[in-house]
């Protein structure tokens, strides 16, 4: 039963964030540093905005292939703009990336870093996948712990909701590329 509930819920769930962006102070996204953008799903009429506006060259697509069907950008789409898409699926609600895509995500994150670009990191809310590897790449890109690099998030993006799962995660990924020692996430 679990492994229906997200796709289930995702269009009563992306409408919800569309109302409260609408109605509340919740950003769609938020710059947490010069290089990285954590944010909702990226709507194709935003397309201009990130890439003119924000410098975005690069996009972390945390989604899974249902959710991408309408209203944003196709690998292709982004690439006319100008901008390069790694995708990496995982489960919304339940799950959180694997310790294998969060290190795909940090270093294509650390690549544009190098070339003074933006990279925009995203799922449907921008609240827990892409802030999975916000974090780890927060953590890898200024040596900080994992307590450290959510406090900075969150203080920048306070709907950031990183549960049991993300955290494991998160702390798995520190322990690997940091203390050197392995874990089973």
């Amino acid at each position: 039963m679990w492994q229906y509930l997200p796709k289930l819920s995702f269009y009563p769930t992306l409408v919800y964030n569309v109302l409260l962006e609408k109605v509340t102070s919740r950003a769609w996204y938020t710059r947490i540093d010069g290089t990285v953008l954590v944010g909702a799903l990226p709507f194709r009429s935003m397309t201009k905005t990130l890439v003119e506006n924000e410098g975005v060259k690069g996009v972390v697509t945390m989604n899974e292939d249902y959710e991408l069907k309408r209203f944003v950008n196709t690998p292709e789409e982004w690439k006319e703009s100008g901008v390069t898409q790694l995708k990496l699926t995982t489960v919304d609600l339940i799950a959180a990336p694997s310790q294998v895509d969060l290190k795909k995500g940090v270093d294509f994150i650390l690549e544009h870093r190098a070339r003074s670009e933006s990279v925009y990191v995203h799922c449907k809310a921008g609240r827990t996948r892409s802030a999975t590897v916000a974090v780890c790449y927060l953590m890898t890109a200024y040596n900080w712990t994992p307590t450290e690099a959510i406090n900075k998030l969150k203080s920048q993006r306070p709907h950031v909701w990183l549960r049991k799962p993300q955290l494991d995660s998160i702390d798995c990924f520190y322990k690997e590329n940091f203390d050197k020692n392995s874990c089973n996430v």
